[in-house]
């Protein structure tokens, strides 16, 4: 049983939390503001007294909070402390996961990008895919968080996951057993004897040092004529890492910037002088599962005309997140700041467009040219 808490002291701080956020954030002609405010509070009495079922009223701020934060954009949200802690320890072992980057669109779970070899990308869930269901549950009208929640659980727990797919009319159900998700950055091979493929996963601590490491095995081999880098269904990471990644790649030049609100968010960061491929070329693969770090890769190659792009438009995601510490040992996922193009352009829900469009074929990409039309594709430009 969920203890009642108090009312009047939970609207005036929610109350209180409103009013530092509108004047803060909009500042407001203070009238309006007070008039909102009564507005709010008029409300949340109404729910209290009229609606239907009684309420929890915790739960009712928690909600008041999230539409703050959901009204901004779809990668803020808040944390209460057991999502919070939840979290932090999300690949201790204590919980599992489907393996799959995720966001909110009209009121329903988007998939950035399944990662390679979990639970999700082997079923065959895809970027782009809208999560309808949680075991049965709607999920429509939950916060990112709460989805999230939902999907997390004890490893080797089974869930099922129902899905809306575009061009197809009828709803896909995947039933999935929970996994701890332990993820290699990258994976690569030599194509046709000449060509150096590298795949990388996703940008986390380790990337650039597993990355280097193998251009460095490939830069021994004299017979390597030029390089694949595969971006498809990379949802990102550090931004560090997609700077320094950027940087293997370069001689000068800017790779990206930030700008934010506050004066320490807006920074440029430029490349160094040491192409660690000496100029050769590179072909860089991309799609719609390809977001954030990897859209700022791609698109600083891109922009200083170092690589073709080859395969589908990215996803989108040009902003900065960072969790905020708060009080009751809960927390926010705030947006801080947006990227930038080295030509000045954002990424934000417009994404980055190839040099050469190809579209995907068959249920998934691999690492087989025979299966993988736009890998094939990619060895045919080296090889014409």
């Amino acid at each position: 049983m969920i203890p009642r808490i108090n009312f009047k002291k939970i609207l005036l701080s929610v109350i209180l939390i409103l009013f530092n956020f509108f004047h803060i954030t909009y500042a407001e002609d203070t009238n309006e503001i007070y008039k909102k405010i009564d507005l709010f509070s008029e409300v949340l009495e109404k729910i209290k007294r009229e609606y239907v079922e009684d309420v929890d009223q915790s739960e009712v701020m928690d909600a008041a909070i999230n539409g703050i934060l959901q009204s901004l954009d779809p990668y803020s949200a808040y944390m209460n402390p057991k999502l919070f802690e939840e979290m932090q320890t999300e690949t201790s072992g204590k919980f599992g996961g489907l393996g799959i980057e995720v966001t909110m669109e009209a009121g329903v779970v988007k998939v950035i990008s399944p990662i390679d070899n979990t639970p999700a990308s082997r079923v065959g869930i895809k970027a782009g895919d809208y999560i309808v269901k949680i075991d049965g549950e709607q999920v429509q009208g939950k916060s990112l968080m709460e989805a999230v929640n939902l999907m997390r659980g004890n490893v080797g727990s089974p869930i099922e996951i129902t899905i809306r797919r575009k061009g197809s009319k009828k709803a896909k159900v995947y039933k999935i057993e929970r996994e701890v998700i332990e993820i290699k950055s990258v994976v690569s091979k030599i194509i046709d004897y000449k060509i150096g493929y590298i795949r990388l996963s996703s940008f986390n601590q380790n990337s650039g040092a597993q990355l280097n490491e193998e251009i460095a095995k490939f830069e021994k081999n004299k017979k390597i004529v030029g390089y694949i880098f595969d971006l498809r269904n990379n949802p990102g990471g550090l931004l560090s890492q997609a700077v320094k990644i950027s940087n293997f790649f370069l001689d000068d030049g800017e790779i990206v910037s930030t700008k934010g609100r506050k004066e320490r968010e807006n920074r440029k960061f430029f490349a160094k002088k040491g192409d660690k491929i000496n100029g050769k070329p590179l072909i860089v693969l991309i799609n719609n599962g390809s977001a954030s770090a990897s859209e700022i890769v791609a698109g600083a190659l891109q922009n200083h005309k170092r690589a073709v792009l080859l395969g589908i438009t990215t996803f989108g995601k040009g902003s900065v997140q960072s969790i905020i510490p708060l009080k009751n040992r809960g927390a926010l996922r705030l947006t801080i700041s947006k990227y930038y193009l080295p030509s000045g352009k954002s990424i934000s829900e417009i994404g980055i467009s190839p040099d050469i469009k190809v579209e995907e074929e068959g249920e998934e990409f691999s690492i087989n040219t025979s299966t993988d039309n736009q890998l094939n594709y990619a060895v045919q430009l080296f090889n014409g």
